[in-house]
């Protein structure tokens, strides 16, 4: 992990203290900085991650309005892009986890990996400063941060343009449900369906129930935009 970070900590104790869950209070406690785990360095690296972004867009998007850097950077530090950072850095098997939560899967589980990543970097800025943090955020997200024409379904809240969609055409507001749910815990796949007016338009499935939702609403919105909502 620490070869595709590129980073060496001055202090290493506060590597430790980012991998460290909240399950594994004890073996955190040896962690220093007063930190049993990683919530609060997750909180610090959150901010310091919009930072860097906000700062990249700003820098390198000069024609981007204020509207649409807000929804890229939601769409580049959302936890599905975190977890795809920790999965690239192979996170998970350095994560210290309390016995239950290895047992439940938490090397693997989005949200536990994606506030590890914030963590990092939490950690790195303390560590390093804010150059350190930004040149280390910048190499985990190049595969992102170097193709902005990827970037339109950042752009799309999906959810929100088909609700202003059926809400223009008086179908109302549309409506999500759980209709499936399949595979291991650490790694469950979500299927939601959406229904306009009493009618199932549209499926998506992910591995989290909001971007499933996102799923069938871009679904749905490109149907309804090819008429076969009129009904």
């Amino acid at each position: 992990m620490l070869e595709k970070l590129k980073y060496e900590f001055e202090d290493p104790e506060l590597m430790t203290a980012a991998l460290t869950h909240r399950s594994a209070q004890v073996a955190g406690a040896e962690a220093g900085h007063g930190e049993l785990d990683n919530q609060r360095l997750e909180f610090l690296g959150d901010a310091v991650l919009d930072l860097i972004i906000s700062d990249f867009l700003y820098r390198h998007q000069p024609r981007l309005k204020e509207g649409d850097m807000s929804r890229i950077r939601a769409g580049l530090v959302c936890e599905t892009r975190l977890a795809e950072v920790a999965e690239r850095l192979g996170l998970g098997q350095s994560l210290i986890l309390g016995p239950g939560e290895a047992h439940a899967g938490g090397r693997h589980k989005h949200s536990v990996l994606a506030d590890a990543v914030e963590a990092l970097l939490g950690a790195i800025y303390l560590d390093g400063g804010l150059q350190a943090a930004m040149e280390a955020a910048r190499r985990l997200w190049k595969p992102w941060l170097g193709q902005p024409e990827d970037w339109e379904d950042m752009l799309s809240d999906f959810k929100t343009r088909l609700q202003e969609e059926t809400q223009g055409r008086g179908l109302g507001i549309p409506s999500y449900e759980l209709v499936d749910s399949q595979g291991p815990a650490h790694a469950r796949i979500f299927t939601m369906a959406i229904s306009i007016g009493g009618q199932r338009l549209a499926e998506g499935q992910s591995g989290t129930k909001k971007e499933a939702e996102q799923q069938a609403a871009r679904q749905a919105l490109a149907l309804l935009k090819e008429g076969a909502g009129d009904s």
